[in-house]
Protein backbone atom coordinates (compact mmCIF):
# COMPACT_ATOMS: atom_id res chain seq x y z
CA UNK A 1 0.00 0.00 0.00
CA UNK A 2 1.80 3.30 -1.38
CA UNK A 3 0.50 6.74 -0.08
CA UNK A 4 2.09 10.07 -1.53
CA UNK A 5 1.92 12.89 0.71
CA UNK A 6 0.20 16.12 -0.97
CA UNK A 7 0.77 19.41 1.68
CA UNK A 8 0.28 21.36 -0.92
CA UNK A 9 -3.44 21.14 -0.52
CA UNK A 10 -3.05 22.89 2.60
CA UNK A 11 -1.92 25.94 1.25
CA UNK A 12 -5.12 27.76 0.72
CA UNK A 13 -6.40 27.07 3.78
CA UNK A 14 -3.18 28.20 6.32
CA UNK A 15 -5.64 31.61 7.53
CA UNK A 16 -8.57 29.04 8.59
CA UNK A 17 -6.23 26.97 10.41
CA UNK A 18 -4.31 30.03 11.97
CA UNK A 19 -7.94 31.47 13.02
CA UNK A 20 -8.85 27.98 14.60
CA UNK A 21 -5.70 28.00 16.39
CA UNK A 22 -6.33 31.56 17.42
CA UNK A 23 -10.01 30.76 18.33
CA UNK A 24 -8.66 27.79 20.59
CA UNK A 25 -6.22 29.87 22.33
CA UNK A 26 -8.90 32.52 23.22
CA UNK A 27 -11.01 30.14 24.79
CA UNK A 28 -8.01 28.79 26.58
CA UNK A 29 -7.00 31.95 28.08
CA UNK A 30 -10.62 32.74 29.82
CA UNK A 31 -10.95 28.96 30.39
CA UNK A 32 -7.73 29.61 32.55
CA UNK A 33 -8.54 33.02 34.12
CA UNK A 34 -12.83 31.60 35.24
CA UNK A 35 -11.25 28.07 35.96
CA UNK A 36 -8.99 29.35 38.10
CA UNK A 37 -11.11 32.08 40.49
CA UNK A 38 -13.73 29.01 40.49
CA UNK A 39 -11.04 26.58 41.84
CA UNK A 40 -9.71 29.18 44.67
CA UNK A 41 -13.44 29.49 45.59
CA UNK A 42 -14.26 26.29 46.23
CA UNK A 43 -11.20 25.00 47.38
CA UNK A 44 -11.73 27.73 50.55
CA UNK A 45 -15.53 26.64 50.66
CA UNK A 46 -14.34 23.22 50.96
CA UNK A 47 -12.20 23.88 54.16
CA UNK A 48 -14.44 26.42 55.55
CA UNK A 49 -17.09 25.74 58.67
CA UNK A 50 -19.84 27.01 56.05
CA UNK A 51 -21.55 23.70 55.82
CA UNK A 52 -23.90 24.92 52.94
CA UNK A 53 -21.21 26.37 50.65
CA UNK A 54 -18.82 23.42 51.62
CA UNK A 55 -21.19 20.72 50.48
CA UNK A 56 -22.52 23.12 47.60
CA UNK A 57 -18.50 22.86 46.50
CA UNK A 58 -18.34 19.58 46.90
CA UNK A 59 -21.02 18.96 44.85
CA UNK A 60 -20.05 21.06 42.12
CA UNK A 61 -16.50 18.95 41.97
CA UNK A 62 -18.24 15.87 42.75
CA UNK A 63 -20.74 16.10 39.62
CA UNK A 64 -18.29 17.53 36.80
CA UNK A 65 -15.07 15.40 38.36
CA UNK A 66 -17.43 12.12 37.54
CA UNK A 67 -19.56 12.84 34.24
CA UNK A 68 -18.27 12.96 30.97
CA UNK A 69 -16.73 16.60 29.42
CA UNK A 70 -18.56 15.80 26.34
CA UNK A 71 -21.90 15.21 28.12
CA UNK A 72 -21.38 18.64 30.37
CA UNK A 73 -21.32 20.60 26.43
CA UNK A 74 -24.14 18.79 25.45
CA UNK A 75 -26.32 19.74 28.71
CA UNK A 76 -24.74 23.17 28.24
CA UNK A 77 -25.70 23.87 24.90
CA UNK A 78 -28.87 21.36 23.86
CA UNK A 79 -30.02 20.92 27.19
CA UNK A 80 -30.39 24.63 27.92
CA UNK A 81 -31.70 25.25 24.60
CA UNK A 82 -34.21 22.84 24.92
CA UNK A 83 -35.15 24.49 28.43
CA UNK A 84 -35.63 28.05 26.53
CA UNK A 85 -31.83 29.37 27.01
CA UNK A 86 -29.92 29.42 24.04
CA UNK A 87 -26.00 30.12 24.57
CA UNK A 88 -23.89 31.31 21.49
CA UNK A 89 -21.52 28.70 20.69
CA UNK A 90 -18.34 30.01 21.33
CA UNK A 91 -20.15 31.15 24.91
CA UNK A 92 -21.12 27.85 25.76
CA UNK A 93 -17.71 26.23 24.80
CA UNK A 94 -16.21 28.35 26.65
CA UNK A 95 -18.43 27.90 30.07
CA UNK A 96 -18.09 24.58 29.59
CA UNK A 97 -14.28 24.50 29.82
CA UNK A 98 -14.42 27.06 32.96
CA UNK A 99 -16.81 24.89 35.00
CA UNK A 100 -14.77 21.40 33.89
CA UNK A 101 -11.53 23.25 34.56
CA UNK A 102 -12.80 24.79 37.79
CA UNK A 103 -13.93 21.39 39.04
CA UNK A 104 -9.95 20.21 38.68
CA UNK A 105 -8.38 23.20 39.67
CA UNK A 106 -10.36 22.98 42.89
CA UNK A 107 -9.02 19.82 44.28
CA UNK A 108 -5.22 20.76 42.84
CA UNK A 109 -5.50 23.69 44.95
CA UNK A 110 -6.79 22.10 48.11
CA UNK A 111 -4.20 19.54 48.55
CA UNK A 112 -1.84 22.14 48.21
CA UNK A 113 -3.37 24.76 51.05
CA UNK A 114 -3.84 20.98 53.48
CA UNK A 115 -0.18 21.12 52.94
CA UNK A 116 0.41 24.73 55.11
CA UNK A 117 1.29 23.49 58.54
CA UNK A 118 -1.09 24.37 61.28
CA UNK A 119 1.09 26.26 63.39
CA UNK A 120 2.06 28.82 60.40
CA UNK A 121 -1.38 29.68 60.65
CA UNK A 122 -1.62 29.80 64.21
CA UNK A 123 1.41 32.28 64.36
CA UNK A 124 0.34 34.56 61.96
CA UNK A 125 -3.00 34.87 64.25
CA UNK A 126 -0.66 35.12 67.09
CA UNK A 127 0.95 38.06 65.38
CA UNK A 128 -2.48 39.80 64.28
CA UNK A 129 -2.99 39.32 60.91
CA UNK A 130 -6.13 39.91 59.32
CA UNK A 131 -7.89 36.58 57.71
CA UNK A 132 -7.47 38.07 54.02
CA UNK A 133 -3.80 38.34 55.00
CA UNK A 134 -3.51 35.31 56.49
CA UNK A 135 -5.18 33.12 53.54
CA UNK A 136 -3.01 35.26 50.97
CA UNK A 137 0.43 35.41 52.83
CA UNK A 138 -0.04 32.06 54.73
CA UNK A 139 -2.24 29.59 53.06
CA UNK A 140 -2.94 30.38 49.37
CA UNK A 141 0.18 31.68 47.66
CA UNK A 142 2.26 29.16 49.63
CA UNK A 143 0.10 26.47 48.42
CA UNK A 144 -0.20 27.87 44.60
CA UNK A 145 3.63 27.88 44.42
CA UNK A 146 3.62 24.38 45.49
CA UNK A 147 1.09 23.11 43.40
CA UNK A 148 1.92 25.36 40.09
CA UNK A 149 3.25 22.62 38.52
CA UNK A 150 0.10 20.56 38.53
CA UNK A 151 -1.90 23.63 37.63
CA UNK A 152 0.34 24.28 34.63
CA UNK A 153 -0.51 20.72 33.41
CA UNK A 154 -4.48 20.89 34.15
CA UNK A 155 -4.03 23.81 31.49
CA UNK A 156 -2.40 22.00 28.67
CA UNK A 157 -4.62 19.46 29.37
CA UNK A 158 -7.62 21.77 29.20
CA UNK A 159 -6.29 23.30 26.33
CA UNK A 160 -6.03 19.66 23.93
CA UNK A 161 -9.27 19.02 25.36
CA UNK A 162 -11.02 22.08 24.05
CA UNK A 163 -11.14 19.95 20.93
CA UNK A 164 -13.95 18.19 22.45
CA UNK A 165 -15.88 21.74 21.62
CA UNK A 166 -16.14 20.98 18.43
CA UNK A 167 -19.04 18.90 18.52
CA UNK A 168 -21.34 21.65 18.70
CA UNK A 169 -19.41 23.33 16.06
CA UNK A 170 -17.27 26.06 17.69
CA UNK A 171 -14.30 26.95 15.45
CA UNK A 172 -12.08 25.93 16.94
CA UNK A 173 -9.08 24.28 15.49
CA UNK A 174 -10.38 20.95 15.55
CA UNK A 175 -13.33 21.85 13.90
CA UNK A 176 -11.45 23.75 11.26
CA UNK A 177 -9.41 20.71 10.89
CA UNK A 178 -12.04 18.69 9.92
CA UNK A 179 -13.98 20.96 7.56
CA UNK A 180 -10.92 21.38 5.77
CA UNK A 181 -10.29 17.38 5.34
CA UNK A 182 -13.76 16.88 3.85
CA UNK A 183 -12.75 19.87 1.32
CA UNK A 184 -9.42 18.18 0.21
CA UNK A 185 -10.09 14.84 1.09
CA UNK A 186 -6.22 15.06 2.51
CA UNK A 187 -7.04 13.18 6.39
CA UNK A 188 -3.56 12.48 7.11
CA UNK A 189 -1.87 15.58 5.99
CA UNK A 190 -4.51 18.02 7.62
CA UNK A 191 -4.11 16.34 11.19
CA UNK A 192 -0.57 15.96 10.81
CA UNK A 193 -0.67 19.86 10.43
CA UNK A 194 -2.83 19.74 13.15
CA UNK A 195 -1.30 17.84 15.47
CA UNK A 196 2.30 20.36 15.11
CA UNK A 197 -0.26 23.68 16.03
CA UNK A 198 -1.64 21.35 19.13
CA UNK A 199 1.98 21.39 19.90
CA UNK A 200 3.13 24.72 19.31
CA UNK A 201 0.01 26.06 20.81
CA UNK A 202 0.73 23.59 24.28
CA UNK A 203 4.37 24.88 23.96
CA UNK A 204 3.08 28.46 23.78
CA UNK A 205 1.34 27.70 26.88
CA UNK A 206 3.38 26.22 28.67
CA UNK A 207 6.36 29.15 28.19
CA UNK A 208 3.46 31.49 29.31
CA UNK A 209 2.81 29.98 32.49
CA UNK A 210 6.33 29.29 33.10
CA UNK A 211 6.76 33.70 32.81
CA UNK A 212 3.72 34.11 35.06
CA UNK A 213 5.22 31.64 37.84
CA UNK A 214 8.28 33.61 37.26
CA UNK A 215 6.47 36.62 38.14
CA UNK A 216 4.03 35.56 40.76
CA UNK A 217 6.45 33.10 42.69
CA UNK A 218 9.52 34.99 43.60
CA UNK A 219 11.37 32.24 45.51
CA UNK A 220 10.81 30.19 42.69
CA UNK A 221 12.47 32.65 39.89
CA UNK A 222 15.59 32.35 42.44
CA UNK A 223 15.34 28.73 42.21
CA UNK A 224 15.04 28.48 39.23
CA UNK A 225 11.74 26.06 39.24
CA UNK A 226 8.85 28.46 38.06
CA UNK A 227 6.65 25.61 36.44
Amino acid sequence: MRYEFDFSALVDFWPALLQGALTTLQMTVIAVAGGLAIGVLCAIARRGSNAPLRLLAGAYIELVRNTPYLIQIFFLFFGLSSAGLTLPIFAAAVLTLVINVGAYTAEIVRAGMDTVPAGEIEAAEALGLSRPQIYWDVILRPALERVYPALTSQFVLMMLSSSVTSQISAEELTAVANNIQSFTFRAFETYIVVALLYLALATLLKFALFLFGQFLFPRRRRLGTAI
